[in-house]
């Protein structure tokens, strides 16, 4: 039987871990998925970890029953992409002491040690927050010295899964940008901002470019996995970038990732960074570029919850035409995503609807509302983002799991003014991105993603209308305590 040539790709969002095939035409082969399991940590008021060998283990199992469902493939490459902030601190042998998310928020407490927040913004193009890494690490240590005591190094998700694959250390410098430990300019660590958490350079693995081989897969994992020892394991990325290196965007392009949360991104030629300290600036995955982006926080998170609640056994065509019956103006949602010019994030959220209750409220009534909350966003983010660099082009990319969409990728049209446009890898976007680096590494022609469509704008004054409706709504909620 003649295998196919395909790639490997690990990929761990914040919600799931998933194992892909891809083969080297881009075809996606197989695809097996389980959630990533968290523990509450109670030595912190907002902390949560997972337990790396149990991930690894997890992996395992995903890679060999995706490898069934592929049938019969040789394995050229593999590489990994995973959520951004997340980290696996490692001992001396290499081995784990335990893996923090990127929604642990165990720094917290230490936030104020940073004295000058402007130079902080200005060397790591973000504002910091507990979000990031080194505070992770800072908490870890002030709270858990004799786990710390082993502590040698540490790594993002992903390059911590492809040192399990090949022995091979390193830190991807897209994932570097979100450490608070890297000059995102320079594209280098800073013994200065080491110094701000007085953490030792010591802890920080090489610095690795997405596209690189890190050397074969180790034998013993290639036997337990029946994976040819031949195969290499390449560096990957964070998967954000991912995802939009899956559409093979332009400079000065925008590109909206609707996922967990949704980042929207332009990709710039220079580093950029606001007077306001609205943005983040970040390393794309090619040598010389860079990611500014504004992000409305967990929207994603927000439309499969309340999916779950009100079409739970039901496909996404069900729910789009009902959304196609729903009244535009039967309730309005505010659930709590993020502005980036705003000061502090929204803590109360809901519906605002007439009462009584009118008998034309229906269950579609309240997901395009959640979607309409979710454009808006979308919308005032893309707005904070064309005032730091402007967007000339007549239209916006979009992919990610919550574009499956048509209503809201034209509720974002209407809004922006601008087509949003599609490709055929939108829905598996971070795992094919992972597929096109593999291609680059082994000298091969990516797949050619193509455009699957492309949304006009529509009504926009009315429109404009119905998001002045939803600013009234946010404000009301703002001003709940």
């Amino acid at each position: 039987m003649e295998h196919k040539e395909a790639f490997l790709v690990v990929d761990i969002g914040t919600g799931n871990v998933r194992a892909a095939v891809v083969s080297t035409g881009g075809e996606l082969l197989g695809l097996a998925r389980e959630n990533v399991q968290y523990v509450k940590d109670d030595d912190y008021p907002d902390s949560i970890y997972f337990d790396p060998q149990a991930l690894w283990k997890q992996i395992n199992q995903l890679v060999k029953t995706v490898l069934a469902k592929a049938g019969a493939v040789e394995i050229l490459a593999i590489t990994a992409t995973s959520q951004r902030e997340g980290i696996v601190a490692v001992d001396a042998a290499g081995q784990p002491l335990i893996g923090m998310s990127n929604h642990d928020n165990r720094g917290r407490e230490w936030e104020s040690m940073i004295a000058d927040k402007d130079r902080m913004y200005t060397l790591t193009g973000r504002y910091p927050t507990a979000l990031f890494s080194a505070l992770k690490l800072v908490g870890l240590r002030e709270r858990k010295s004799q786990l710390w005591n082993r502590v040698v190094s540490f790594t993002s998700i992903s390059d911590w899964v492809q040192f399990q694959f090949s022995g091979v250390m390193g830190y991807e410098h897209s994932q570097a940008s979100e450490t608070l430990l890297y000059d995102v300019n320079a594209k280098a660590w800073s013994e200065e901002l080491c110094d701000v958490f007085n953490l030792p350079p010591s802890l920080l693995p090489p610095l690795k470019s997405a596209g690189t081989v890190l050397g074969n897969i180790l034998s013993y994992v290639a036997k337990r996995l029946a994976i040819a020892p031949q195969a290499v394991v390449v560096v990957g990325g964070a998967d954000t970038q991912l995802a939009i290196h899956s559409l093979q965007p332009d400079t000065d392009d925008v590109v909206v990732v609707s996922g967990t949360t949704t980042p929207i991104i332009q990709v710039v030629d220079a580093y950029v960074i606001d007077d306001q300290q609205r943005t983040w600036t970040g390393r794309y995955v090619d040598e010389s570029s860079f990611m500014l982006e504004a992000n409305a926080g967990v929207t994603g998170l927000n439309y499969q919850r309340l999916k779950e609640i009100f079409y739970p056994n039901e496909p996404y065509e069900v729910i789009e035409k009902e959304l196609d019956e729903a009244s535009y103006s039967q309730c309005v949602a505010s659930l709590g995503s993020l502005v980036a010019d705003e000061d502090t994030p929204l803590t109360k959220g809901g519906f605002i609807f007439n009462a009584p209750v009118s008998h034309q409220l229906t269950r579609g009534g309240f997901v395009f509302a959640i979607l309409w909350d979710i454009a808006c966003s979308i919308f005032e983010n893309y707005n904070v983002l064309c005032g730091v660099s402007p967007h000339e082009k007549d239209y916006i990319w979009a992919c990610g799991g919550g574009v499956q969409s048509r209503k809201l990728r034209q509720f974002i049209a209407n809004l922006t003014n601008k087509k949003v446009r599609i490709r055929d890898t939108y829905r598996q976007s971070s795992v094919l991105g992972g597929a096109f680096i593999c291609a680059g590494a082994l000298g091969l022609k990516p797949a050619d993603p193509q455009l699957l469509e492309e949304v006009e704008p529509q009504n926009r004054a009315l429109f404009l209308e119905l998001y002045a409706e939803w600013k009234r709504a946010r404000n009301t909620f703002r001003e709940i305590r």
